[in-house]
C-alpha cells in the first residue's frame, strides 16, 4: 500500500510539474503571437493575470475574517517587485525568439543564489557552483546565438536587446522568487496568492495608465486579440496557482527539472507555428542548461536534507537544554548528574 502511495504521489507531483511547465510555454506563446501582431503592452497583459488572480483568491481569504499574517507593505514591496520583473520579460518578445526567452529564465537560479547566499546567508556546496556555472555557459551561446542569428528572418528583431531585457527580468524574479518563498513556507498560500494579485492589479493599473495608455488605444480588439489576452491570463493564473504545491510536494528539484520541458515547449512553438530555422548553438546551450540544472538540483536536494536533520538536531538539544534548567539543579553532584542525562540521551 505504502509503495503504491508513494508512486502515485510521485505521478500527482509530475503531472503538477508538467501543467506549469506547459503553463509557462502556453505564456510565452501567447506573449510571442500578441508582440508579432504588432501590440506592444505588456503591462496590460499582466494586469488581466493578476485581476484573474485577485477575482478567485481574495474573496477566499476575505471570507476568512482574518488579519494579515505579513504586513500589507510587504506585499505591495513584492509585488512591485514581481510586476516589474513580468514587464521586462513579456517586453522582450518584442525584440527576440520565444526560444531565447525562455532559456534566459534560467538566469533567475543564478541570481537567486547570489542574493541568498549574501543576503541571506545560505550555504552552498561546490557542485551548487558548478551547476550553476554550468547554466551560466550554456546561457552565454544563447547570447551568442542570437548575435549571430540570420536578421532575414525578422527584421523587427533586436535579439541581443531583448536578451539583455530578459536577464534585467530575472534580477526582479530572483528577489520576487526569493520572497515569495519565504512567505508561502512560512504563512499562508492563499494569502500570499491573493495579495500578489490584488497588489500587483493596483500596481500595472497605475503603471498603464502613465506608459501605456496610448498604446492600448491603438489596440484592434478583435476576437482573436482577446483570445490572446484571454489566453495569456489563465496561463499565468495556473502558473501561480500550481506553484506552491510543486515547491511543497518535491521542492525546488523537480520544480526546476518540469520548468526544463518548458523550453522544449518553446522550441516546437517556434518550429511548429513560426517555420523558423534554429541556431545549432541553441541546441547546444539547451543541452548545456539542462545538465547545470540536474547538478544543482541533485545537490540542492541533499543540501536540504542536510539543513533538516541540523535544524532537528539543534531542537533536540534546545529541548534538552529546556528540561535541565526546570530541574533547577545548582550542586555538583546535580551537574554530575545532568552530565550523565545528557551523555544517555546522546547515545
Amino acid at each position: 500500500m505504502e509503495t503504491r502511495k508513494d508512486v502515485w504521489g510521485l505521478l500527482q507531483v509530475l503531472l503538477l510539474g508538467q501543467l506549469v511547465a506547459f503553463s509557462m510555454a502556453a505564456s510565452s506563446f501567447t506573449s510571442s503571437l500578441i508582440a508579432n501582431l504588432g501590440v506592444d503592452a505588456p503591462l496590460a497583459q499582466s494586469f488581466f493575470a493578476y485581476l484573474l488572480l485577485t477575482l478567485v483568491y481574495v474573496p477566499i481569504v476575505l471570507r476568512r475574517r482574518q488579519k494579515l499574517q505579513i504586513a500589507w507593505y510587504w506585499y505591495l514591496a513584492l509585488s512591485f517587485i514581481d510586476v516589474q520583473g513580468n514587464y521586462l520579460v513579456v517586453k522582450a518578445y518584442q525584440y527576440s525568439y520565444i526560444t531565447s526567452v525562455t532559456l534566459l529564465d534560467c538566469w533567475t537560479v543564478v541570481w537567486v543564489i547570489i542574493l541568498t547566499w549574501y543576503a541571506l546567508g545560505t550555504r552552498y556546496s561546490f557542485w551548487h557552483f558548478v551547476g550553476a556555472g554550468t547554466c551560466v555557459a550554456g546561457l552565454a551561446l544563447v547570447l551568442l546565438s542570437d548575435a549571430e542569428s540570420p536578421q532575414e528572418q525578422d527584421p523587427s528583431k533586436i535579439p541581443l536587446l531583448g536578451d539583455a531585457l530578459v536577464i534585467a527580468g530575472t534580477v526582479f524574479f530572483a528577489f520576487s522568487n526569493v520572497g515569495e518563498e519565504y512567505c508561502v513556507k512560512k504563512k499562508d498560500r492563499v494569502e500570499v496568492v491573493a495579495m500578489l494579485g490584488l497588489f500587483g492589479l493596483l500596481i500595472s493599473s497605475v503603471q498603464i495608465l502613465i506608459f501605456e495608455k496610448k498604446s492600448l488605444e491603438t489596440v484592434t480588439w478583435s476576437p482573436t486579440m482577446i483570445s490572446l489576452f484571454a489566453g495569456f491570463a489563465v496561463a499565468i493564473f495556473i502558473f501561480y496557482t500550481i506553484t506552491p504545491f510543486v515547491l511543497k510536494m518535491s521542492g525546488a528539484t523537480l520544480f526546476n527539472l518540469s520548468l526544463l520541458t518548458s523550453d522544449m515547449w518553446a522550441v516546437a512553438i517556434r518550429v511548429l507555428f513560426y517555420r523558423q530555422q534554429i541556431n545549432w548553438l541553441y541546441y547546444l546551450a539547451f543541452t548545456i542548461v539542462a545538465i547545470g540544472l540536474i547538478i544543482y538540483s541533485l545537490n540542492e536536494s541533499s543540501s536540504d536534507d542536510e539543513t533538516a536533520a541540523s535544524t532537528e538536531a539543534v531542537a533536540q538539544y534546545q529541548q534538552l537544554q529546556s528540561e535541565d534548567s526546570s530541574t533547577g539543579w545548582g550542586s555538583n553532584e546535580g551537574s554530575q548528574e545532568r552530565a550523565c542525562k545528557d551523555e544517555v540521551h546522546i547515545c
